[in-house]
């Protein structure tokens, strides 16, 4: 009985948590290390080759669990001339009842201190040239979210006007802001996110009387990576993501590393990343209260085929308690268009 209480406990913290982030737009997970920063950072739309890249992301939570969280995006990014790129992202967002759908579009304006790059003709790795490039982003979207409640139900005798058992659902338009400093060895990208989402009427046209110090989502996300070349075909990219949300006050840290080996015709990857919360849930184990903090530790593989992109992870929570075994899945497709062969 208390195993049972204890786990009920841990899932409606780690519920309720997973709902704050995941309705706020685009949830921040692990995708931006499968070659798609730019799911991240709007000021990486087009930043470093001269075609198209599109990447699709099919991302499963929980295998082994009904209606658990599940994720699907589709992002495509250009660059159109020397100084402008251009992109959009749609995405599909599921958990549980809940659900959004996104859709935005992007402008990037680089600026680029090396006018040389007559070797980004390609989107390959390990043919940057000599960027040395500062990019300001900006992107508009909308998001609209949806709360089945038609399978819920009131206790019998009682009314709860809580509960329409319909299908509620309303929109809203967002914007991302972002900078980043690309060079050949090393990036640097900071961007706030949900600048304009300040909702009263999150779920149909019930008003909520929040100042609006209570109802701001923005997040702001910060990463830094170092791309180490050797002789060898083999390089080295340690990074590091910091993200944080003003309206719950949450923190979450990503420390990640990946191992590039070049190919005669692109080159493959292996990487680690390690995502710690500095916020924790608490849970009864016996008589004591514990906490428990969101950690997640993800191997990485990918592999680039001349145009062809494809890359799986897995991410295993670590705890006392988790809901289940099934971990978290995750698979990239994508294609680069060459405009230039």
């Amino acid at each position: 009985m208390k195993s049972i209480f204890r786990r009920l406990f841990f899932f409606l913290s780690l519920f309720f948590t997973l709902l704050s982030s995941s309705q706020e737009g685009l949830p921040i997970y692990t995708d931006y290390l499968t070659e798609n920063y730019y799911l991240l950072h709007p000021s990486m739309a087009g930043v470093n080759l001269e075609g198209i890249k599109i990447r699709m992301t099919s991302r499963k939570h929980w295998l082994d669990q009904p209606n658990a969280p599940n994720l699907q995006t589709f992002s495509i990014d250009s660059r159109l001339n020397n100084r402008n790129g251009v992109g959009m992202i749609l995405f599909k967002d599921e958990n549980g009842y809940h659900a959004q759908t996104g859709l935005s579009l992007t402008y990037a304006h680089h600026i680029n201190f090396n006018e040389d790059r007559s070797r980004m003709n390609e989107p390959n790795l390990f043919n940057y040239g000599s960027i040395n490039q500062l990019s300001f982003g900006l992107s508009i979207g909308g998001v609209q979210n949806s709360l089945d409640q038609t399978s819920f139900a009131p206790f019998v005798g009682e009314v709860d006007n809580l509960i329409t058992q319909v299908m509620e659902s309303s929109g809203y338009f967002n914007m991302d802001i972002g900078v980043s400093y690309v060079n050949f060895n090393y990036f640097a990208h900071l961007t706030l996110k949900n600048v304009l989402f300040s909702p009263s009427n999150i779920y149909g046209d019930e008003v909520y009387d929040f100042s609006k110090n209570y109802t701001s989502f923005i997040k702001y996300v910060a990463s830094f990576g170092y791309l180490f070349f050797t002789e060898s075909p083999f390089s080295f990219e340690p990074s590091v993501l910091f993200h944080g949300s003003k309206l719950t006050s949450e923190k979450a840290i990503d420390l990640n590393v990946k191992s590039y080996y070049n190919l005669d015709y692109g080159y493959m990857w292996l990487g680690l990343s390690y995502r710690q919360s500095f916020d924790g849930a608490q849970y009864l184990d016996g008589e004591k209260i514990g906490k428990q903090t969101y950690q997640l530790v993800t191997p990485i593989f990918g592999v680039s085929y001349k145009d062809f992109v494809f890359s799986y992870n897995y991410s295993y929570q670590r705890g006392n308690i988790v809901l289940g075994n099934g971990g978290f899945h995750q698979l990239t497709l994508g294609y680069n268009i060459n405009l230039f062969n």
